[in-house]
Parts: structure tokens; sequence; C-alpha cells
């Protein structure tokens, strides 16, 4: 299994209405210095709307400024749309939110 591939399960495995952090899945696709990768790899996604990559947020709790597929407006909607609310200066709260894997 490719390094892609394995960041790929891990986010295909965030349920709706729940986020991970691109470290949380660095760690659980086994090397928590794959930040930066999983940011990569989501970029590709060769499968949006198979693959979740809008669940994957900044250690912030914020969404990506540059989100692969239409902006940050877009995935913000897409986490409304699964129940997920925004704080009023834009993150979300990771205590409520964040996957416990």
């Amino acid at each position: 299994m490719t390094v892609f591939e394995k960041i790929y399960e891990v986010v295909c495995n965030i349920p709706e209405g729940k986020v991970a952090t691109y470290g949380l899945v660095a760690m659980l696709a086994g090397n928590p210095r794959w930040a930066r990768v999983v940011g990569y790899a989501l970029h590709n996604n060769p499968a949006p709307g198979v693959i979740p990559c809008h669940r994957v947020v900044n250690r912030e709790g914020r969404v990506a400024d540059s989100f692969a597929f239409g902006g940050k407006d877009v995935q913000r909607q897409m986490l409304e749309n699964e129940g997920i609310v925004f704080e009023k200066d834009g993150h979300i709260d990771l205590n409520k939110y964040l996957w416990r894997a």
C-alpha cells in the first residue's frame, strides 16, 4: 500500500459530522511527520465524493484556504451540511467535532 493509499484509507474512516486534523491523519497513516504529505494527497484526491477530504482541517480547526475542490467556502459548506457548526471566528470546536479514532 502506498503512502497516499494509507492516507485515503484513514480519511475514508472519518465519519460524517466529524473532522480530523492533518496531523491526526498522518499519525494514523503511519508517520506523524506526514502532515504536509496528507495535504498533498488530499489535494490530489483521485475520488472526490468518495474520499471525504473535506473532513480534514488544520490543527486550529480551520478549513484549508486552498481547498482543492472549490475553495474554503465550499469546504465549510460541505461540513455545515454534515451538521458541523463553526464558531464566530471561523474555526471548528475540535473538542466537540474531532474524530476519536
